[in-house]
């Protein structure tokens, strides 16, 4: 029998995935640095735990695991030491992530995964799944394509009201990482930087919509699955937002300062 290992398994999506695994009939260890929140959780379903933070000897904690789901978040920060681990053990890896750094890390260790017969897959929530195979959908159908253009419609645009109208306190922490970074697209197959902020008009059904060019993953995923070399994302937004994210880019060296990042972090943290 198979065992996983879901680390950070006490976050509002670990415990959706948890709950869930349990119901039709599964047994995962469950996982974290938080000794206190491990334990209960691991009483309330009847399962096993293991308390350890990424600064500890992974490599031996995942030896006795099949596979490691990684719910912990900020991915850029958590999901190198578990693929790491995973690599020297033989544990295939999952996360949940939809930050493009972490794709991008994950998809240079394809011929480390492949010697080591494990397999590397980030991604496996929502997030890129369904663009991915929108990609796959218009490469069929255009297999001479050069250049893929997504949109995405996360939110109500025309009135800004995000849609759903939270966020876990895990994809705050990321939101933060992530802020004042600029849009980023893949050009000629690398990965750039895009100076400036992007615009296009984008008919999702009800008309065209202002959309502005983000760093999602499908820069990485859309392009490895296509093999297209130049992918570029617009998410639909007020014009308003628009001009608030070209705010944000001239103060990003101030967003991106350790005292800012640690102050925004510990507001979002329980």
């Amino acid at each position: 029998m198979e065992r996983l290992l879901v680390y950070g398994s006490y976050g509002y999506t670990g415990r959706l995935i948890v709950r869930e695994a349990v119901a039709r009939g599964g047994s995962p260890t469950v996982a974290g640095r938080d000794d206190g929140r491990v334990t209960a959780q691991a009483r309330e379903h009847g399962l096993e735990s293991r308390t350890f933070s990424l600064e500890d000897d992974v490599t031996s904690l995942l030896a006795e695991f099949d596979a490691v789901l990684n719910c912990a978040g900020p991915f850029v920060e958590t999901a190198e030491p578990l693929v790491e681990a995973c690599l020297e053990t033989g544990t295939d890896y999952l996360d949940i992530t939809g930050e493009f750094r972490v794709f991008e890390r994950i998809r240079r260790r394809d011929d480390r995964a492949r010697d080591a017969g494990v397999t590397l897959l980030p991604g496996v929530g929502f997030d890129v799944v369904p663009t991915d195979c929108l990609a796959v959908f218009l490469a069929e159908r255009l297999p001479s394509a050069t250049d893929l253009a997504l949109g995405v419609q996360g939110m109500d645009s025309r009135r800004g009201i995000p849609a759903p109208s939270g966020v876990s306190r895990g994809t705050a922490k990321t939101l933060v990482n992530q802020a004042g970074t600029t849009a980023v697209a893949r050009k000629n197959g690398t990965l750039v930087r895009l100076p400036g902020l992007r615009r296009r008009r984008i008919d999702f059904g009800d008309g065209p919509q202002h959309a502005v060019a983000v760093p999602l993953g499908d820069v990485v995923t859309a392009a490895q699955t296509t093999g297209i070399e130049n992918v570029a994302v617009y998410a639909a937004m007020p014009s308003w937002a628009g001009s608030a994210m070209a705010a944000i880019e001239s103060i990003g060296w101030l967003l991106e300062s350790r005292p800012v990042q640690k102050l925004a972090q510990q507001r979002s943290t329980p």
